[in-house]
């Protein structure tokens, strides 16, 4: 092989080495990228982090509104989970409470956080949750099974259109193993 074409494959190397490396960074970068702008933009029904203290509406209007739950659980979270009403309907500024469920089926100490998502995207706004599992994380013993509470309403402002939204949650395991494991090993 001639100097000429050595130099050539190595500076195509180097290129290709640079290429794979950049795409592993942008790869890597979009994901809390993505969640930055779906909590700004509300896109993708992301309700965002903040908590808000929202009061009681005062009134309730004449329409009805379906509210549907849903519940998944992420990749490698195996926990029993689900809503307990798969709809309800409510008016407007009416505040109702509903639940999910979750149970532990492992013979250990797990955590679970869920992420609220709403469908349609636009009407994300309109729901008010007062109180909620989902502010929380949830640590279940081993078997545990527990009733967690939402606590919500519409806002009166909600434009005619929507007759029908969906509360989805999904369910992530953030259960610290290093430290479930350690206590596992002391006992």
């Amino acid at each position: 092989m001639s100097k000429t074409s050595r130099s050539a494959t190595k500076s195509l190397v180097r290129k290709l080495l640079f290429t794979v490396v950049g795409m592993f960074g942008f790869g890597f970068a979009m994901v809390p990228l993505y969640d930055v702008i779906c909590d700004i933009t509300g896109l993708n029904g992301k309700t965002g982090d903040q908590i808000v203290a929202v009061q009681e509406p005062t009134s309730v209007g004449e329409r009805l509104i379906t509210v549907q739950f849903l519940a998944q659980n992420s990749a490698g979270m195996d926990w029993g989970f689900g809503a307990n009403d798969a709809q309800v309907k409510v008016h407007p500024g009416e505040v109702k409470v509903v639940s999910y469920y979750a149970k532990n089926s492992h013979n250990y100490e797990m955590t679970g956080q869920a992420i609220p998502s709403v469908a349609p995207n636009e009407a994300a706004q309109y729901l008010k949750k007062l109180e909620c599992f989902c502010f929380q994380e949830q640590v279940l013993q081993p078997g545990e099974q527990v009733d967690m509470g939402i606590r919500f309403f519409i806002d009166e402002s909600i434009p005619e259109h929507i007759t029908k939204l969906t509360l989805s949650y999904s369910l992530f395991d953030i259960t610290d193993y290093e430290s479930s494991e350690s206590a596992v090993t002391l006992r």
